[in-house]
């Protein structure tokens, strides 16, 4: 079954675990649906230039859409390493909390 698709189903499911294969799998479908959403947005010519970005309002209403999916996959992944899911409030902290995050995300599982 389509890693992306059991994260999407489990669209706001906060509890149970997330093995590191369905988490990164998830992070690798989501860049690529990003970056295809800012593609969409520059050919079509909708982004918003006035403000010097290269993405509009696809990209936009993407990243709406995936933000409750991945909240909920990232704290999926943190309790399956033992971690609460509070920790995610840690990316709040300049470059060093997004650092951390990743090192907590490729953790290997407890048993």
């Amino acid at each position: 079954m389509c890693v992306r698709y059991i994260v999407l189903r489990q669209y706001a499911d906060f509890r149970g675990r997330a093995r590191r294969k369905e988490y990164w799998y998830f992070v690798l479908f989501n860049c690529i649906f990003a970056l295809i959403a800012i593609g969409l947005d520059n050919l079509l010519g909708i982004t918003f230039s006035s403000l010097d970005l290269y993405y509009g309002p696809i990209y936009l209403l993407y990243v709406l859409a995936t933000f409750i999916p991945n909240l909920a996959v990232s704290i999926r992944r943190l309790h399956d390493i033992g971690e609460s899911g509070w920790w995610t409030l840690i990316s709040l902290i300049p470059i060093i909390g997004a650092i951390w995050l990743i090192i907590l995300y490729v953790t290997d599982s407890q048993p």
